[in-house]
């Protein structure tokens, strides 16, 4: 929370569980990791995680700051930290996110916007770190006379990374979300075919074929109390 929100004064909850969420996956990563081992060597091992631990685990490039450096990293909004144009800005009919990542796109960005390259505190990356509230609204200025569709198509001409902020509505709606299988439908015995986010991994064969998994919907209570039951004593 002290790293995500509007500012250091503002610590905000991620928007999702993300503890839960990542604790799991790390749990799932090291029982295949000591699966892989006992199949390799014949030893077995116990895999402990916990949330602290799955959010420690992904404190990437922040947590460094402190422990290398020991500097304690705060909240910066929608932007980041130590690279400047990086984040959301506003075109005239909604927010876009973009990552200006390097020189090489410093230049191919400012000049197309009317922004001043070479001017004090724009120059280098590192200026506009420090000049970053500067930057930002000069940014901010020059894109408000976009459409943000016209806006994105310009910074895709650039090779400037770049793309709208969506909801979870038009994410769920997108043509891309839907190729990529993330929304599945399935039959539930009382709601009856309803949508569901669909797995983050896909399996495909050598081939190039996807091997294809029947989905199904989260069980009603009881619904398996009989098949467990018969699991475990056979009646």
């Amino acid at each position: 929370m002290s790293v995500t929100g509007p500012g250091p004064g503002d610590p905000t909850k991620v928007g999702v569980p993300i503890g839960d969420v990542v604790a799991g996956m790390y749990g799932a990563y090291g029982v295949l990791a000591a699966l892989h081992e006992r199949e390799r060597t014949g030893r077995g091992s116990v895999v402990r995680t916990s949330l602290l631990a799955s959010l420690v685990g992904v404190h990437a490039f922040q947590g460094t700051v402190w422990t290398v450096a020991h500097e304690v990293p705060v909240a910066q909004g929608a932007h980041h930290p130590s690279i400047c144009p990086y984040g959301l800005f506003h075109a005239s009919d909604g927010p876009v996110q973009i990552a200006v990542g390097s020189e090489a796109l410093w230049r191919a960005f400012a000049p197309a916007f009317g922004l001043p390259v070479d001017a004090p505190g724009f120059a280098t990356n590192a200026d506009r770190v420090r000049n970053a509230p500067e930057v930002r609204r000069a940014v901010d200025a020059t894109f408000a006379s976009w459409r943000a569709e016209e806006l994105l198509a310009e910074l895709a001409r650039l090779g400037i990374p770049a793309g709208r902020v969506r909801d979870l509505r038009q994410t769920y709606e997108w043509e891309q979300t839907r190729s990529q299988g993330l929304v599945v439908e399935v039959e539930h015995p009382v709601l009856g075919p309803i949508e569901l986010p669909g797995p983050p991994l896909r399996h495909f064969a050598a081939d190039g074929s996807e091997w294809r998994r029947q989905h199904t919907a989260p069980p009603p209570y009881g619904q398996h109390t009989d098949a467990v039951r018969e699991e475990f004593t056979g009646s």
